[in-house]
């Protein structure tokens, strides 16, 4: 059935405006950058500066520790990534390929596991880290993520291992190799949509926690994340939104371009797979 042109000018007017709702936020924050103080207080809201302040940038760069406080944001996602995905992926594969007793209910406890909120768990987390040493480390943060992180990655990974066949890897094991082997020869550049898919939703997760920063780092401010970094600029009496709204722009570039470059692998990974 043929699509009418009516139909398409309301697809295509749909698609503007849903683009248009959810790009508006990332522009008014633009805005505020490049606003003055005088500016942003002024009513009707102006929707771009007369003269806009690009020194702005500059200035929150300089007198602001971003490039510290995003190395530290990017230790501890990296952290928090590397260690949930090597487990996320052996139990995700385990899950999906061995029938053991008790596996289903094993993997409805790790699914029920992700539901807990974040905050129930920072107590807990606070009194095992305070006795082993780790609160104002960056440590507290790489495996208090894998906590939130780990029990969802994993079943995202073993719903996209159910879609591999089986006989991949029995071809893999009747040619000599073990199941381990064939897990990390075969499986897993087949896999690699889905690695990716889910590094970058942990990666996301990790970046852009607040409460298990402000918990652990306490006033460590040699350990302090972006997220975390950003809430000091906001002063007593008085806030320049303009200065936050700048090194909030900073704190978002680094997703950006993550995801810009995995974005390459979740597209071509569907092919390098089948071709192996």
């Amino acid at each position: 059935m043929k699509r009418t042109r009516l139909q398409s000018l309301i697809l295509y007017g749909v698609v503007v405006l849903t683009c248009a709702f959810l790009l508006f936020p990332v522009y008014w924050l633009i805005v505020t950058a490049l606003s003055t103080s005088a500016e942003l207080s002024r009513l009707p809201p102006s929707f771009w500066p007369e003269a806009p302040q690009w020194g702005t940038f500059a200035k929150v760069f300089a007198e602001r520790p971003i490039p510290l406080w995003l190395l530290n944001s990017t230790l501890a996602a990296l952290g928090s990534v590397s260690l949930s995905m090597v487990v996320s992926v052996l139990a995700g594969y385990s899950l999906s390929r061995f029938s053991v007793r008790g596996g289903h209910s094993l993997g409805l406890f790790i699914l029920t596991a992700k539901m807990l909120p974040a905050t129930l768990l920072v107590i807990p987390l606070f009194g095992i880290f305070r006795q082993v040493g780790l609160i104002g480390s960056l440590w507290s943060l790489v495996i208090a993520h894998a906590t939130l992180i780990i029990p969802f990655t994993t079943w995202m990974l073993k719903g996209y291992f159910d879609t591999i066949p089986r006989e991949l890897e029995q071809s893999a094991m009747v040619d000599g190799c073990s199941p381990l082997s064939a897990m990390v020869r075969v499986i897993l550049p087949i896999s690699t949509p889905g690695l990716a898919a889910t590094a970058l939703y942990a990666f996301v997760l990790s970046w852009s926690d607040y409460a298990y920063a402000r918990t652990f780092l306490t006033n460590q401010q040699g350990s302090w994340t972006a997220n975390l970094g950003i809430t000091t600029m906001k002063g007593e009496y008085v806030t320049d939104w303009n200065e936050v709204s700048a090194a909030a722009i900073f704190i978002a570039v680094p997703i950006i371009v993550i995801y810009l470059f995995l974005e390459r692998y979740l597209v071509g990974g569907l092919t390098a797979g089948a071709e192996k």
